[in-house]
């Protein structure tokens, strides 16, 4: 008997159908991933395993078997016996799901007591030992720790400790990696795989990265608008796909072996005339901290186009950049001596992991940060404070813009600010913010509406639109897609580069995946403890980097075969602590 049968599932909201007549199963052991777009309704099968739709007035129809339990006619008591004991689950944000107020160790130990019936002492003995066994240092000290004293990947680590303490037949991970950097990802998917081998659990993934399921799973299941477009051995689906929508999926992941301007997947020989071209070039070396600007004319001998833009006039200019938090003994240097440039109409990619000083990088920029040393110039002068022509897309829309104003007025905020359009005259800003909207593919119409009402990826471009409203000469993109599918990021990634050619903006592009950046970027600087350790063209850093933790980085990239994924793996594999 399968560890998961799921038979003709049908999920539905009022009148949306989420999911539509699905079937699969699970062996024993098995590791199956869920793979799509958005919307696709992964995360909605993932819930119905645990009949999570119950009493929230969604129609579940079809038949679902959890290890024997089924759970469409399991009473409740059955329900909360399956529920973290027989299976558990890890969901995307481990800060929503765990309490701020209780400690890690007893919210861990609070699980175990309802399923175990255990006294409280070995309730906190079995915590401490999950936490040591996924790998937090220092378990017994750490259990006592709340969950703002972690760190995202240690957070995501307490979430599989707690889905651990009743020794799960069954795990369910909903996007368990879509926050992390690379090395942090890497970590957490070693962490799935070497306790699957311990324990013998059921995986079923749920994410929108092919490549982590590339990483992790036996068998993929391609989903969209509710139903199974393709299901098999990871390595065909993802090595031979039969479906058309699968090979688009595909398509749409960036890879780190493809150069800027190249389509993803395609032979270097077929780039684009606006590729990289060689691949050579100067770049500064480890633990300089310098201008990642370094050749002899602005970048590596590159494409005519690049080349004739990196020889043009510099924008924006960061001389000896620190940013210092706290003070005495507490001060911690968050960005430690950074230099660069930035040229009309190119992209400088800033990678690095959770806590190098990226973001905080980016907010000095852009002025919202006064950096403790060092100085910021723009078109050749020093410049302090906020500059309206140096401006930001965050990496959550959500949080950046005002849920109570319509999108069209928070677009129309820059406009007002400036005394822009006739005066203030509404009715000329009103027609500027429609065309804005429309600039970065939405509709004028959705000028009064609200940030709910927007999916991930239209909300972003809401972000791009207010943006643009200053007329900007550089901006400056936290994150801009890290929590977006394939094909969003694709979009996303696309409008920004289209922008960039026709109105010839310079953009600083801040993020943690390395195979987006690589897409977007000219040149690349490379950032760990708050210094730019490598830094140069793209191709150079990629193709050949210098630094042993650039070289780390790329190894921690998720790799689209699984061949590979498992050769990488036994590489940087290290024992999970028991």
């Amino acid at each position: 008997m399968s560890l998961v049968e799921v038979t003709d599932l049908t999920v539905e909201f009022g009148s949306v159908r989420a999911v539509a007549g699905l079937s699969f199963r699970l062996a024993h052991g098995g590791a199956l991933a869920l793979v799509g777009e958005s919307g696709s309704g992964k995360s909605t099968v993932a819930g119905a395993l645990l009949g999570l739709h119950r009493d929230t007035g969604a129609r579940v129809g079809g038949s679902v078997l959890v290890a024997g339990t089924d759970v469409q006619r399991a009473s409740d008591e059955e329900l909360r016996r399956l529920r973290g004991g027989t299976a558990a689950m890890v969901f995307q944000d481990p800060l929503s799901s765990l309490d701020p107020y209780y400690a890690i160790g007893d919210q861990i130990a609070e699980v175990h007591r309802l399923h175990a019936r255990v006294s409280r002492r070995a309730a906190r003995a079995r915590a401490v030992e999950v936490l040591d066994r996924v790998g937090i240092p220092d378990a017994r000290r750490r259990a006592r720790s709340r969950p703002h004293e972690f760190s995202g990947g240690m957070r995501q680590r307490a979430l599989i400790a707690m889905a651990l303490a009743c020794a799960p037949e069954l795990l369910i991970a909903d996007e368990p990696t879509t926050a992390l950097d690379v090395t942090v990802q890497a970590q957490i998917l070693d962490l799935l795989h070497t306790l699957r081998e311990e324990t013998g659990m059921g995986l079923l993934l749920v994410t929108h990265d092919v490549g982590v399921a590339a990483e992790s799973v036996d068998e993929v299941l391609v989903m969209r608008h509710g139903e199974a477009v393709e299901h098999g051995p990871v390595g065909t689906v993802l090595g031979a796909p039969a479906q058309e929508y699968t090979r688009e999926l595909l398509a749409a992941v960036p890879r780190v072996d493809a150069a800027r301007g190249q389509a993803p997947g395609t032979p270097a020989t077929r780039a684009t005339a606006r590729g990289t071209g060689t691949g050579t070039g100067t770049r500064t070396g480890t633990g300089t901290g310098n201008d990642p600007d370094t050749s002899a004319t602005g970048v590596a001998a590159v494409g005519e186009e690049d080349a004739s833009r990196a020889s043009g006039e510099v924008v924006l200019e960061a001389v000896g950049l620190r940013q210092v938090f706290g003070r005495g003994k507490r001060a911690v240097s968050a960005v430690d001596g950074v230099s660069l440039t930035v040229r009309r109409g190119e992209t400088l990619g800033i990678v690095g992991e959770s806590g190098s000083g990226k973001t905080t990088l980016g907010r000095m920029l852009v002025g919202l940060l006064e950096p403790t040393a060092g100085e910021i110039h723009y078109a050749g002068r020093p410049h302090t404070g906020v500059n309206p022509a140096v401006q930001m897309v965050f990496q959550d829309p959500v949080s950046s813009l005002n849920p109570r104003r319509s999108v069209g007025e928070s677009i129309a905020d820059p406009l007002r600010a400036r005394g822009r359009a006739a005066g203030r005259d509404e009715a000329r800003i009103r027609g500027r913010v429609r065309d804005l909207l429309e600039r970065v593919g939405l509709e004028a119409a959705h000028y009064d509406r609200y940030p709910h009402e927007f999916s991930g990826g239209q909300r972003q471009r809401v972000g791009i639109a207010r943006a643009l409203a200053a007329d900007p000469r550089v901006i400056v993109c936290d994150e801009p897609v890290s929590a977006l599918d394939v094909t969003t990021q694709a979009q996303v990634v696309a409008l920004l580069g289209e922008l960039q050619r026709e109105l010839g903006i310079a953009l600083v592009f801040v993020a943690h995946d390395l195979a987006v950046v690589r897409r977007v970027s000219h040149r690349v600087a490379v950032m760990r403890g708050g210094r730019v350790v490598e830094s140069g063209s793209a191709d150079a850093v990629y193709d050949s980097p210098q630094d042993p933790y650039t070289k780390q980085l790329l190894a921690a990239v998720p790799a689209l075969d699984p061949e590979a994924a498992a050769r990488r793996r036994a590489a940087r594999r290290e024992p999970v602590a028991l």
